[in-house]
């Protein structure tokens, strides 16, 4: 038991010893810079406002391929950058900058083609993936969708 107590005293003196470096004196300069520059950039964050983040194209005859066109500014203080924009289904395509740094107080345009497929009234969601704080921006276009343009005139009287 002796030796144990023995062996605890001279551990905790060797820890103890060890420890009484100056940790300050170890810490680079360079890597502080480094780190404070970094902290600052992160701080600057980009904000996507769309002009419209929804677009109604109306009566539309089934099949008729549609186009819109979805207008942003980067408001924030950081570059923005769009990293992804997918569609609720393969039948709506958007076409943006990918990876393109849009600066604050710069614009840019999201293009979205609808292939006027479906039936009755229908809703597409566009997300767009960015380096902003939500991560992500969710865009809709509608319509309502004739079967034909038979059925948009009506039954024909006899």
């Amino acid at each position: 038991m002796n030796k144990a107590i023995v062996t605890l005293g001279l551990l905790s003196l060797l820890a103890f010893v060890s420890c009484k470096e100056n940790a300050s004196s170890k810490v680079n300069a360079d890597n502080v810079a480094v780190a404070a520059e970094r902290d600052e950039a992160a701080k600057l964050v980009p904000v996507m406002s769309f002009e419209k983040s929804e677009h109604d194209f109306g009566t539309i005859t089934k099949g008729t391929p549609q186009e819109t066109v979805f207008k942003f500014t980067n408001t924030g203080n950081g570059p923005l950058i769009i990293t992804d924009a997918k569609s609720s289904c393969g039948c709506t395509v958007p076409t943006y900058p990918k990876n393109t740094p849009i600066a604050p107080g710069d614009s840019g345009e999201m293009v979205v083609k609808f292939n006027g497929q479906g039936q009755n009234q229908v809703t597409k969601t566009i997300t767009v993936k960015a380096n902003t704080e939500k991560g992500s921006e969710l865009l809709r276009i509608k319509a309502f969708i004739n079967a034909d343009a038979a059925a948009a005139v009506g039954p024909t009287a006899k």
